[in-house]
């Protein structure tokens, strides 16, 4: 029987006890990792091939987290991407999801956290998925081409973003709170619900014909937010 191949985790990290710490527990895990300590190095690595999961700390010495988040997004846009944060600040951890990043941890984090955190990352990447096309009010969407148009342009979304949508789509009309979003959307049971804010602003601003007055996703206040097919609340 031939063995299935380890997933690759690239890990970019210029404090070096925190880059031989995650390597090695990542390592543990059964992950084969990579680890650099500048901005630098871990572009061109990215340039050669890119890995199963990616882990950039946002504050590197000449090339930042963000930048790399940037270059491995223009690449692969379903590449899951772990962002590690020096300060829990909100505004932080914004910048680093309004970059690309599909989640983040700020430190000090739990090694056993940012394990649990990967692997519901690389679940929602690798999950079989329906592949029949079908339209919701103006839009259509392909599961299998991983599209969505709408008055025949393509939108062009993030794989975070497209599977948002999707979910969005196939629950019209039904309230749902961030909680439920990132539980059925991200797979946590759970998490900072800033999270779903963040990517919530970026889906409407490529959605809506006016973002900042939303006509099909709505925010429900107290409770979450409900998409409207019709795009006509009432």
């Amino acid at each position: 029987m031939i063995a299935a191949p380890q997933l690759t985790a690239m890990l970019v990290e210029d404090d070096p006890t925190v880059l031989g710490v995650v390597s090695d527990y990542l390592a543990s895990a059964g992950y084969r990792v990579t680890a650099f300590a500048d901005g630098a190095s871990g572009r061109r690595a990215l340039a050669e091939r890119l890995p199963d999961v990616l882990i950039l700390d946002r504050m590197l010495p000449g090339i930042s987290g963000d930048e790399l988040c940037r270059i491995a997004r223009d690449r692969d846009d379903r590449l899951p991407i772990l962002m590690l944060t020096a300060l829990d600040r909100v505004d932080d951890r914004i910048q680093g999801l309004e970059h690309g990043a599909d989640d983040y941890l700020a430190k000090p984090f739990s090694l056993r956290e940012l394990l649990l955190r990967v692997n519901a990352m690389l679940r929602r990447a690798r999950a079989p998925r329906p592949t029949a096309a079908f339209e919701v009010g103006p839009f259509r969407l392909d599961p299998l081409r991983r599209a969505v148009w709408t008055a025949g342009r393509e939108l062009l979304l993030t794989a975070r973003e497209f599977e948002l949508f999707h979910y969005f789509l196939t629950n019209p009309g039904r309230v749902v709170s961030r909680e439920d979003v990132l539980r059925d959307v991200w797979g946590w049971s759970f998490g900072d619900p800033s999270t779903v804010t963040v990517h919530i602003r970026r889906l409407r601003e490529k959605i809506e014909p006016v973002p900042h007055e939303p006509r099909y996703l709505l925010t429900v206040w107290g409770e979450g937010y409900r998409f409207v097919a019709s795009g006509d609340e009432s």
